[in-house]
C-alpha cells in the first residue's frame, strides 16, 4: 500500500498493493496498523454503501463538531469522480478542492479528514461507492454546500443535461453562506 499526497495537507490517497493470479485479485483495502504507520489514525466504526447511475452527484456534503466525519472512501463497481474541499478556516487551502477518479478498476481510495465537504460525481453507467466513517450520522449536525457553488467552480465531469442531484441536495448552502468552522 502507498499513500500519495495531494495539493492539500491531510488529504491522501491510497494505493492499494494488488495481487493478481489466475483467479483474480487479492488486495487489503483497509489495515489499522499501516493506515497508523502513515499517521492516518482514525477509528472507522460504520461502512456505508451507496449505489448510482451516470450523472448522479451526490454531495457536498458534512457533519459538523463535535460530529464531523472522517471518510476512507473506495468503489466497489463503476468510476466516480471524487470531491473535498477544504474548509478548515486556518487552512492555507481553505476553499480548495481535490478531485481524484475512483474505480473499480484503479481500486484508489480517498482518505477525507474531519474539517472537509465530500461528494461525488457518477462517470460510468452505473457505481457500488462504499466508505467507512469515523463518526455515527447526527442529523442535526449535518451540512452541506451546493454542488454548483461558482466560488469552488468544481467540474464534476459530468455534462449538464445528465446532471442528476437529490432534492436535498439542490437546497443546500453556497460556500460563501457557511457559518460553521471545524
Amino acid at each position: 500500500m502507498t499513500i500519495e499526497k495531494t495539493a492539500i495537507q491531510d488529504l491522501v490517497i491510497i494505493n492499494p498493493t494488488v495481487f493478481p493470479d489466475e483467479r483474480g485479485y487479492f488486495f487489503e483495502a483497509y489495515n489499522q496498523a499501516k493506515f497508523a504507520e502513515n499517521g492516518i489514525h482514525y477509528n472507522f466504526i460504520q461502512d456505508n454503501q451507496s449505489f448510482s447511475k451516470r450523472g448522479v452527484i451526490r454531495g457536498l456534503h458534512l457533519q459538523i463538531n463535535p460530529f464531523a466525519q472522517a471518510k476512507l472512501v473506495r468503489v466497489l463497481e463503476g468510476e466516480i469522480l471524487d470531491v473535498a474541499v477544504d474548509l478548515r478556516k486556518n487552512s492555507p487551502t481553505y476553499g480548495q478542492h481535490v478531485s481524484v477518479v475512483l474505480s473499480a478498476e484503479n481500486k484508489k481510495q480517498l482518505m477525507v479528514p474531519h474539517g472537509f465537504a465530500h461528494g461525488f460525481s457518477v462517470l460510468s453507467e452505473t457505481a457500488s461507492v462504499l466508505y467507512k466513517v469515523d463518526q455515527v450520522y447526527h442529523k442535526d449536525s449535518e451540512r452541506g454546500i451546493r454542488y454548483d457553488d461558482p466560488v469552488l467552480n468544481i467540474d464534476w465531469k459530468v455534462s449538464p443535461d445528465e446532471v442528476i442531484v437529490s432534492e436535498k441536495d439542490v437546497v443546500l448552502s453556497a460556500f460563501n453562506d457557511i457559518d460553521w468552522e471545524f
